[in-house]
């Protein structure tokens, strides 16, 4: 169902972070820490049920859901949201509802998943390539 999502994922390429995370209420020296990490995601689908790990050096979160159910989800700097995730093609994207609203996308490309952070009127891309 989910081939092209399924795998570990490595981060290449960001655009914006720091703004990102400003947006959300991130302060400065968890910022800075976070800058300077390449996480990698292992992506995971049996039976409908969805898992994404995140991995870094800093700290490791993991999400589990079903397309269209919301969760609770406490996010790698803290806040804790309710989210939902809606599928539509190869795009997973997550809405997530607390002090501050985000949405976050996933869209998958052959070996390439770009990730779009957006808050407020800030907007980071995250580019990361599928692992071999």
């Amino acid at each position: 169902m989910a081939d092209f999502a399924t795998g570990t994922w490595n981060l290449v390429q960001t655009e914006n972070f720091d703004e990102y995370m400003k947006a959300v209420g991130v302060g400065l020296v968890m910022r800075k820490m976070a800058a300077t990490i390449k996480p990698t995601q292992e992506i995971s689908v049996e039976g409908g049920r969805w898992k994404i790990k995140t991995i870094s050096t800093l700290k490791t979160t993991e999400i589990d859901f079903v397309i269209g159910e919301e969760f609770e989800e406490t996010t790698a700097d803290g806040r804790k949201v309710k989210t939902v995730m809606s599928l539509d093609g190869q795009k997973l994207t997550a809405v997530q509802k607390g002090d501050v609203d985000s949405t976050i996308s996933r869209e998958w490309a052959g070996d390439t998943m770009t990730m779009k952070l957006t808050a407020k009127d800030a907007v980071c891309t995250r580019t990361y390539k599928k692992s071999k």
